[in-house]
């Protein structure tokens, strides 16, 4: 199997981000919680992709308009990516190939272009919900205009290219930091909304009225685009290759999977907090106040209106908003422009500077942000229903990496003992299934309304 990994890592013309791959040394013969701590931090990166801006419009307006009801699509989003994840992780591991690379490696070029692409858009609508987040919180804080907040995005790129001077641990260390500053802020501003926690649990539990009612099916995908992010498969298949793995020894790969596993699954239940959190939020503080409340700005504004959220009210809320707004945003910088480098490098086989290939893939995605801020004056409730259609895209494209992560992870020659067992293999099919047909009827039912 060793020697068909190497064939296959020359093929994929060099190691997956290759600056950073197998850069981080992790302790032999140690006990759990050391070994845990080596492993721990590619979890934080991925998280960061389920608690984004986009989280962050689409369950809030969850809250605001159905109140607790789409909880149950939080929990049910956050059990799928544990699993994807997990899949996604070990593929990386195992094979020493990150999801595009293996994809690449088994469609050939035509095919490999085209799935490009697609995943390029996909990025380009997360890098959008980035992009509008981090330009909104800098007006909000600093009055900065729309226009120029989105320009200045441009340049966060260039943060991680400092920060990865400085070593990987270091940029998951920032994530992590930043990822607590987002769950501080929203657990203390839930406590002060007093919300029904009977209600909250009963959230939990799947209701058939989901489905058949479009504008709760709409928002409830666009939650699921929001939370299970296609991106993070690519993403995290590269960034499970960043510890020090001893290849010839099969045991060892066996720790690497498994320690992957559960850095993953600690990181996204904190992930599943942060969004339940915001939905609760948008829920207790806002339900009954109209749909106009799902926006940044009605947000940053109603938690300082004591009309609306009674005598909890303070600009101090909105402050604190408005930080993690800020927060969420640079956090999603790193790991969008991360994905960008993979996916290139996986299906093109395009080598280019490091700092030019940050600057196309953000000049992708905020090129459509411009050009809606321009045409609609710079207001907010436009630029941000941009984010809302960006989400629901995701949804759609997720089946596109689902379908060759499950195909390559059940796969007994390319994964040996590693394979997924059968009732992963059946489960993984039908996610994929249930999810494809949901988003058919989501396009239906978006175009029915638009013509």
């Amino acid at each position: 199997m060793e020697e068909k990994h190497e064939q296959m890592l020359k093929y994929a013309n060099g190691p997956s981000l290759e600056e950073v791959n197998a850069t981080v040394d992790v302790p032999k013969n140690a006990g759990f919680w050391r070994t845990l701590f080596a492993f721990s931090g590619p979890g934080a990166l991925v998280a960061v992709g389920y608690m984004d801006p986009g989280n962050w419009i689409t369950s809030i307006e969850g809250g605001s308009r159905f109140e607790y009801t789409l909880l149950s699509f939080i929990l049910l989003s956050s059990l799928i990516a544990m699993l994807l994840q997990y899949m996604a992780a070990k593929l990386g591991i195992v094979t020493r190939m990150d999801l595009a690379q293996a994809t690449r490696h088994h469609t050939g070029k035509k095919l490999g272009i085209t799935l490009w692409v697609t995943t390029e858009l996909a990025i380009m609508a997360t890098d959008i919900a980035e992009i509008i987040g981090s330009a909104v919180a800098l007006e909000l804080l600093f009055h900065i205009p729309l226009l120029l907040g989105v320009i200045i995005t441009v340049f966060d790129v260039m943060l991680l290219l400092l920060l990865q001077k400085l070593g990987f641990r270091k940029v998951e260390a920032i994530v992590v930091t930043l990822i607590a500053v987002i769950l501080i802020v929203f657990a203390y501003e839930v406590l002060l909304s007093n919300p029904n926690w009977a209600s909250v649990v009963k959230g939990y539990v799947p209701q058939t009225k989901v489905v058949t009612n479009g504008s709760m099916l709409t928002v409830a995908l666009g939650i699921v685009g929001a939370t299970v992010m296609p991106h993070n498969l690519y993403l995290h298949s590269a960034i499970s290759q960043t510890r020090k793995i001893d290849y010839t020894n099969e045991e060892e790969v066996a720790r690497a999977v498994r320690f992957a596993g559960i850095d993953s699954n600690i990181q996204l239940a904190g992930a599943f907090v942060i969004n339940s959190l915001l939905l609760i939020l948008g829920a207790s503080m806002f339900f009954g106040h109209g749909d106009s409340l799902g926006r940044f700005v009605d947000l940053y504004n109603a938690l300082s209106n004591d009309k609306i959220v009674g005598a909890i009210a303070s600009p101090v809320l909105s402050v604190l908003f408005a930080i993690a707004l800020l927060a969420s945003g640079q956090n999603s910088t790193i790991t969008g422009t991360l994905t960008g480098e993979v996916v290139m490098e996986g299906f093109l086989h395009l080598k280019m500077p490091l700092w030019l290939r940050r600057v196309v893939t953000r000049g992708l995605a905020v090129t459509p942000v411009i050009i809606c801020v321009i045409l609609y004056g710079g207001k907010e409730s436009a630029v941000e229903s941009l984010l809302l259609y960006s989400q629901v895209f995701l949804s759609i494209a997720l089946p596109i990496s689902m379908i060759p992560l499950t195909i390559y992870t059940s796969d007994k020659k390319l994964m040996g003992r590693f394979v997924n067992s059968k009732w992963v293999s059946v489960l993984s099919w039908v996610i994929t299934i249930v999810l494809t047909l949901l988003n058919i009827r989501l396009v239906y039912e978006t175009l029915a309304t638009l013509f």
